[in-house]
């Protein structure tokens, strides 16, 4: 039992050291509160360990709160590799490459949402195409989509769909510069053609949500929230099947890297290859192409959210101060500089449903449906601690199979009204699989990160409409 070998830091750290297993090149670390390590399956730290035995890997290897058990890694992990002598790898990246979040502020009170709340969250129903194999509204020629492919966000500010203002608040601007479409399967394109615009299903939502509470009134300040009781909207989706048909082909083409190359692997789910091989950098420029193609997505989706706003309203988005916040994005492999040990160094972050939690930059956790999520504000010590990563939401506690089979849709769907918030989605049991008790406590989540120091709180939002995929 791995678990039994780890070792307090302190209230909210744990060390797993690297003498726990022979093969381990690198310490574990893991971010948690009692709560969080007790709920924390045995199977996924043994996953962090598997990590901890790959070529180039740089300590630590970091398990964050939401972590539970993956597909070769857990969900929830961050891991860095030497720039030189690591690896890079589709499996530690994720398979709906940058899933993520955008924020967006409004300047109208809960109480004015609620008096409409009914006919916002069916209007929003109709306009964000949702569920599985969902076709957007968009009808991309091949040429088209590989501009977005290339230019991200760009090409949504160039076509009307996003801002200037839209692309600075997004990670990244909005767009990696290594995008080559060329080393992305025709199946892929095929994929991502109809679904640019569309929110999916799984964990994906839309919610429009409430300030419950302040808890840094300086940085709130700062970023545009006012106060207790302002509203605010919360979109999470990912690349679609463009980015999992991305994920699918290279891990295929990883698996024979692992043979060409002789490298060891603890699970062969963990395929990789050589940061500096064709096996490697053609999955990260490839990847490249789904981080700007989500970045687009969400941009597309929030234009059409405003066009909802100002339908039902009757103000123009502007008078409404629908701006992003900001934008964010998980399941992602960066090329990163950190200071080890004094000396300034280039590693691949790879983040698997993680989310970068960078000095004095918004850090969004998404809750379950149901409960709270939270804004928070990145740390130095997350640089120091995490390779500047923080958790990225609640963290499922109930595979979607145990919890279709204990929930039932049109019960939970009565439990949100009776909370006082509207639920749409496709199907009940799309609100099964996602019911609120499938996953972690957030509020335990949060703290073990506030608590640790990687990233800190300043406003917690409750939901008030629900769209589900």
């Amino acid at each position: 039992m791995m678990k039994e070998k780890l070792e307090s830091v302190n209230e909210f750290e744990w060390r797993l050291p690297k003498s726990a297993r022979k093969e381990m090149k690198v310490d574990a670390r893991i971010i948690a509160n009692s709560k969080i390590m007790n709920a924390i399956e045995d199977d996924a730290v043994q996953q962090l360990t598997n990590v901890a035995c790959l070529p180039g890997v740089v300590e630590p290897v970091i398990g964050l709160p939401d972590m539970h058990w993956g597909y070769g890694l857990p969900m929830g992990a961050a891991s860095a590799f030497d720039a030189n002598e690591g690896i890079i790898s589709a499996g530690l990246c994720g398979f709906d490459i940058n899933c993520g979040i955008n924020l967006i502020r409004t300047n109208l009170p809960y109480d004015e949402i609620k008096k409409k709340q009914k006919e916002l969250v069916e209007e929003l129903f109709r306009a964000i195409p949702v569920g599985v194999g969902a076709k957007g509204k968009l009808r991309l020629t091949r040429d088209e989509l590989e501009e977005v492919l290339v230019k991200g966000i760009d090409w949504a500010v160039e076509n009307g769909y996003a801002t200037k203002d839209d692309k600075r608040a997004t990670e990244e601007s909005g767009r990696m510069d290594g995008a080559d479409p060329s080393k992305v399967s025709d199946l892929a394109k095929k994929r991502g053609l109809p679904q640019l615009g569309t929110l999916g299903a799984g964990n994906h939502f839309l919610e429009v949500q409430r300030v419950s509470d302040v808890l840094d009134s300086e940085t709130a300040d700062k970023w545009g929230i006012s106060g207790e009781n302002q509203s605010l909207i919360m979109l999470h989706c990912g690349s679609r099947g463009f980015g999992h048909q991305i994920a699918t082909d290279y891990l295929k083409i990883q698996e024979d890297a692992v043979k060409k190359y002789s490298i060891w692997l603890p699970d062969k789910q963990l395929a990789c290859a050589p940061v500096n091989s064709d096996e490697g950098q053609d999955f990260f420029a490839a990847m490249q192409t789904a981080v700007n193609y989500s970045f687009t997505n969400r941009a597309v989706m929030t234009k059409w959210i405003r066009e909802v706003f100002e339908k039902v309203f009757s103000r123009t988005w502007e008078d409404m101060g629908m701006d992003t916040l900001y934008a964010i994005a998980h399941n992602i492999v960066k090329l990163e500089e950190f200071k080890i040990d004094g000396k300034t160094r280039k590693l691949y972050v790879h983040r698997k449903g993680a989310t970068r939690s960078y000095p004095g930059k918004p850090v969004i956790i998404a809750g379950s449906m149901g409960t709270s999520s939270y804004l928070l504000q990145g740390t130095e010590n997350a640089l120091r601690k995490t390779f500047g990563s923080s958790a990225h939401g609640a963290g499922r506690a109930m595979s979607r199979h145990s919890a279709i089979k204990k929930f039932w849709g049109g019960k939970i769907k009565e439990e949100l009204s009776g909370k006082g918030i509207e639920a749409r989605s496709p199907n009940p049991k799309s609100l099964a699989e996602e019911a609120p008790l499938a996953y972690k406590d957030v509020e335990a989540v949060v703290d073990s990160v506030h608590g640790a120091d990687v990233s800190t709180k300043v406003a917690r939002l409750v939901p008030v409409c629900v769209v589900k995929g």
